[in-house]
């Protein structure tokens, strides 16, 4: 495990610890699940904000040979 656990985490840790056994699996079921919401609204605004990209013209379409010349090119 990481040396360099914040205290507040290992804090938490310990409490989590402390819980009886099923309390801890409750934890870990409900902080898995709002992870899984939280990525899922990170992608949605990724996808609105491509979509809003792509209607504004600012969005780029080509082949990653097309990426790289671009980020090889000079500016």
């Amino acid at each position: 495990m990481c040396q360099m656990i914040s205290s507040t985490l290992q804090k938490a840790i310990d409490v989590v610890e402390a819980l009886p056994l099923e309390d801890q699996e409750t934890v870990i079921e409900l902080l898995q699940r709002r992870l899984v919401e939280r990525r899922r609204a990170e992608i949605a605004r990724n996808a609105t904000a491509t979509l809003q990209a792509v209607r504004e013209g600012r969005a780029r379409y080509g082949s990653v040979e097309d990426l790289k010349r671009d980020l090889l090119a000079e500016p």
